[in-house]
């Protein structure tokens, strides 16, 4: 798939164009200077294309705003054409010169350039000053009215005459989603680094340098995944700034986008409600979790065990809906238990995959009720349950036929999931067992 570059610096709306390009809301957009940090990535509907956003290009010899500077570079570096965004309200700058003549630098690619923002004539600038930057004549769009795109879409075609992308469904069948979530300043983003083999994702021992849900299409472990690098959630009380409340709801939106959740946390602290909060939202939303120990190798190796087995049982013993929490010890700094993690996910995924035979599902059943009679309703009758088959994956659902009272408690229930996960090895997965009353048929 061919790489197409959105270029530029801080506040053309950069992030409005990827999102109106891409047809989603991936990019995080706020009036704000600045708000995008790491290299985001997405695909162009009907097009071979993968777009990338980049962060604002800023004179900077450290800190944030230089890393994401370099990552701009990198991506700018190693794509096949660049959108170049500038601002036709505010007309030529000497810094559009400065990272024009930069550009031309760094790579050999065909350059597009976009004047946004040109909604309205009457506030726009010079439009003729943008020639001096060597890319042609100004395309004027505006990215959030999502006009002028025909020349862009023109720009690509000739590149890339008669190729067409995969449909969103067909990609989504070859890839596995991974969400990689936690509180702030767990490890995730060096995680997510270790895991490709070089720095793609920025790192630096402060909370909240994660802004954007950053997808990254990768292969690892012999399998291709879509790695999803999620901001970190904090409690409301302290979430003080509407960017990182926009953060937030983008992370909460990938439990539903993903295939599987990696909590991660850090091994060296207790585990906080927060953190519980958030599995919550991941077994609730019916997706496979791993629980990421991180840190793993600062834990002194005395209390290692002690700590692991006190970890699982307060995962345990919060949430019945698994059975048997998957917590793996790891270090993202070292690469310690990653592969091994990523091994025991790829089993799970597979597992979850698969439809359990309705003859196996019925014996195992019938293996239960014998052990442990379901108990009389409040009508004081007999609940009779009668077949039971899988109807749904992700999560494995099982619906049970029962008739006559069938109001069924919750007690009764996890003994069925519990006796299910453990015969069918779905001690894992999230499971939902439902009921359906058969009519009778004397009605």
């Amino acid at each position: 798939m061919l790489k197409l570059t959105i270029a530029g610096r801080p506040n053309t709306g950069k992030s409005t164009l990827f999102n109106a390009l891409t047809g989603t809301r991936d990019a995080l957009v706020h009036d704000r200077p600045g708000v995008t940090r790491d290299t985001i990535s997405g695909t162009i509907r009907d097009r071979a294309w993968e777009v990338y956003d980049t962060a604002g290009l800023e004179n900077a010899k450290s800190g944030i705003a230089a890393d994401s500077t370099n990552m701009a570079f990198d991506a700018i570096s190693n794509s096949d054409a660049i959108l170049f965004v500038v601002d036709g309200r505010v007309g030529l700058t000497s810094a559009d010169i400065d990272w024009a003549r930069n550009i031309r630098k760094k790579t050999r690619a065909p350059v597009l350039l976009i004047a946004n923002k040109t909604e309205s004539g009457k506030k726009l600038a010079d439009i003729s000053e943008f020639y001096k930057l060597g890319f042609g004549e100004p395309v004027l769009i505006s990215a959030e009215h999502k006009s002028g795109f025909n020349r862009i879409y023109e720009f690509l075609d000739k590149i890339s005459p008669d190729v067409h992308q995969k449909t969103e469904e067909e990609q989504s069948k070859q890839r596995i989603n991974i969400a990689i979530m936690g509180q702030p300043n767990v490890g995730k983003s060096t995680l997510v680094n270790k895991i490709l083999g070089h720095k793609r994702q920025i790192v630096i021992d402060a909370p909240g340098i994660t802004r954007d849900t950053v997808k990254i299409p990768t292969s690892f472990y012999g399998r291709d995944i879509v790695l999803m690098d999620t901001a970190g959630l904090r409690r409301k009380s302290g979430v003080k700034d509407d960017v990182e409340t926009l953060s937030a709801l983008k992370s909460l939106d990938a439990i539903e986008k993903a295939d599987i959740v990696i909590l991660v946390v850090d091994a060296t602290k207790n585990i906080e409600n927060q953190a519980l909060g958030i599995a919550a939202r991941i077994y609730e939303s019916g997706k496979i979790l791993c629980v990421a120990l991180n840190k793993w190798d600062l834990v002194e190796p005395a209390i290692r065990d002690e700590k692991l087995l006190k970890l699982k049982h307060q995962f345990t013993n919060s949430f019945h809906q698994i059975i048997k929490p998957m917590i793996l010890a790891i270090s993202a700094e070292t690469g310690s238990g990653v592969q091994n993690m990523f091994k025991r996910i790829y089993e799970q995924w597979d597992i979850s995959n698969s439809d359990a035979p309705t003859s196996l599902l019925n014996r195992i059943v019938e293996k239960l009720i014998e052990a442990r009679q379901p108990p009389m309703s409040r009508l004081k009758r007999p609940m009779k349950i009668k077949f039971a088959r899988q109807t749904g994956r992700h999560p494995m659902k099982i619906t049970i036929n029962v008739g006559g009272a069938s109001d069924i408690p919750e007690s009764y229930t996890r003994y069925l999931r519990r006796g299910l996960a453990e015969a069918l090895h779905w001690e894992h997965l999230p499971i939902v067992i439902e009921y359906k009353k058969e009519d009778n048929p004397f009605n």
